[in-house]
């Protein structure tokens, strides 16, 4: 599975046969990120596809020392699952 990040629109894009899937984040004032919505096309759920999307995008945040708010009730419920990323999250934008 190949994720793109295209900066310029603020998302993260898997391409499938079935639609994209599409992470969405809003830039603070700050630089931080607010990952306002994760979207897999229905018939391409429960393949890993939207978790894939909020580890790239944590790991890119990660690495460019960015705080990531996570609006989207999916990056909550996928870090839970997944603590090693606690640290990149922030409730403050």
């Amino acid at each position: 599975m190949q994720i793109e990040h295209i900066p310029a629109h603020h998302r993260f894009i898997v391409r499938l046969p079935e639609g994209d899937a599409v992470l969405t984040y809003r830039v603070s004032a700050t630089g931080g990120w607010d990952i306002r919505s994760t979207f897999v096309p229905l018939p391409a759920r429960s393949r890993g596809i939207g978790g894939a999307l909020v580890q790239a995008a944590l790991v890119h945040a990660r690495a460019e020392g960015r705080r990531v708010v996570p609006t989207c009730w999916f990056v909550g419920t996928w870090v839970a699952e997944h603590p090693e990323f606690r640290d990149v999250l922030t409730t403050e934008d």
